[in-house]
């Protein structure tokens, strides 16, 4: 994950903290909205991946606040991305590179699987 997190500081304007913020965030948010099989898979190809799943946010269904009122899921992790100080530019050069960190790792199979499961997603991604 640290190639990652290099990666994401080199892109944008993130510091090191953030850029594992906005990772966790992301897998965290994978891993509540995601088909539990395949994001199990998935998470098991990406080394060190599961330390930034945030296991203790609870599931999609507490996420309530703001997120809960814009429909949680896909808007949900938006808005936690923008809580971190992020504008539209970094969460489309995050969600890019940790998506594309994914697809290199564990395969674009296993990625297109986790998308395909998540309504909406696709059409950020």
């Amino acid at each position: 994950m640290e190639e990652l997190v290099q990666r994401l500081v080199q892109r944008t304007d993130l510091d090191e903290a953030t850029a594992r913020k906005a990772i966790g965030a992301i897998f965290t948010f994978l891993h509540q909205e995601g088909p539990a099989d395949k994001v199990k898979d998935l998470m098991a190809r990406i080394p060190d991946a599961p330390a930034y799943v945030d296991t203790e946010e609870g599931d999609a269904a507490t996420l309530g606040g703001l997120g809960g009122l814009m429909g949680g899921g896909v808007m949900a992790v938006l808005s936690k991305l923008q809580g971190l100080g992020l504008g539209i530019g970094d969460i489309q050069a995050v969600t890019q590179e940790t998506i594309g960190f994914a697809r290199e790792k564990a395969g674009r199979e296993a990625v297109d699987d986790v998308i395909a499961g998540i309504p909406g997603l696709s059409q950020f991604v």
